[in-house]
C-alpha cells in the first residue's frame, strides 16, 4: 500500500507557485530521504504530507495518503509521526515544566500538556513505559524539559509519536542542534525505529542518511527533480545540480559523504 501517492501536484499561495508538477510515491515499509537545498520546497512538501496545506485543484492531479484521498486529520496524525524543530522548540519554550513521562503521555490527546480532564487507562500507562524502555529513555521520565539536552528532548518527542505505533515517521532535519556524539546516538535510535515504521527523512545533510534508507527523492526548484534508489540517485552529478556547487560524493561503510568541494 502507498503511504504517499502524489501525482501532478501544484501548491501555491496567491500567484506564487511553491511546488509544481510534483510526483512522489512512497510504499509502506520503505525508507526514504528527501534531499534538497534550503528554499527548494522541502518545508512545503512536509506541510503537504501532513495536510497542513492543500494542492490546487486539478482534475489530472492525485493526492492520496495511505490509499485514501479523503481522511480525518486525527486518523492521519495517528498514522504519521512528525518530528520537527518547530515541535521541539514549542516543548522547550512553552512547557519546560513537563517531565519526560508527561511529554510522551501528551501524545495520546495530541496536546502540549497534561490536563485534569484527561483520563488515562492502565493500558496507556503501560504503553508509555514500554515505549520509553524501547527507546532506552526510562531515565528521563522524571527529568524536566528545562533540564534536558536537545537530544534528550528530541527522543521524548519521538516516543510521544511512537505510542500510536505510526506506520511512518517524517523527520525534518532531526539532528539540528545535536553534537557529534548525540547525532550518532540519535541516528542509531532511528535505525531501531526503522524496524517498526517507515522513515521519511527530510534534510540537506548527507551524513544523516543511514544504511536502512534505500530510496532518495531530490527536490530542486520546487519539484521532485529525480527519485529512485540510493545507488542510482546519490551521485556527484545529481547533488552538484541540486545544491548549485561542484561536489564530489563518495561512500564508505554504506554511508555517503562529500569528499571534495570545488568552488
Amino acid at each position: 500500500m502507498n503511504i504517499i501517492n502524489f501525482k501532478n501536484i501544484n501548491v501555491g499561495y496567491d500567484d506564487k507557485i511553491i511546488l509544481k508538477d510534483l510526483n512522489l510515491s512512497i510504499n509502506k515499509g520503505e525508507h526514504w530521504v528527501i534531499l534538497g537545498a534550503n528554499g527548494s520546497g522541502k518545508s512545503t512538501l512536509m506541510k503537504l504530507i501532513q495536510s497542513e496545506i492543500h494542492p490546487r485543484f486539478d482534475k489530472n492531479s492525485t493526492k492520496e495518503l495511505f490509499g485514501k484521498s479523503t481522511y480525518s486529520l486525527f486518523e492521519l496524525r495517528n498514522k504519521i509521526g512528525v518530528i520537527s524543530n518547530d515541535l521541539h522548540n514549542y516543548f522547550s519554550s512553552k512547557v519546560p515544566f513537563l517531565n519526560g513521562y508527561e511529554v510522551v503521555q501528551s501524545g495520546f490527546y495530541a496536546t502540549f500538556s497534561i490536563f485534569k480532564s484527561q483520563d488515562f487507562t492502565q493500558e496507556q500507562h503501560n504503553k508509555i513505559a514500554d515505549t520509553m524502555k524501547f527507546l532506552e529513555i526510562r531515565h528521563l521520565q522524571d527529568k524536566k524539559v528545562s533540564s534536558m539536552s536537545t537530544g534528550e528532548l528530541r527522543k521524548c518527542i519521538i516516543a510521544r509519536a511512537l505510542i500510536h505505533d505510526p506506520e511512518a515517521f517524517i523527520l525534518d532535519e532531526p539532528t539540528v542542534g545535536l553534537d557529534i556524539k548525540a547525532q550518532i546516538n540519535f541516528l542509531q535510535m532511528l535505525e531501531k525505529i526503522a524496524k517498526k515504521s517507515s522513515i521519511i527523512l527530510v534534510t540537506h545533510h548527507l551524513e544523516e542518511i543511514f544504511e536502512d534508507i534505500e530510496n532518495v527523492a531530490l527536490i530542486y526548484q520546487n519539484t521532485i527533480y529525480k527519485s529512485g534508489t540510493k545507488d542510482k540517485i546519490l551521485n556527484s552529478e545529481n547533488l552538484s545540480k541540486i545544491f548549485g556547487i561542484d561536489l564530489k560524493i563518495n561512500k564508505k561503510h554504506h554511508r555517503y559523504f562529500v569528499e571534495e568541494i570545488n568552488y
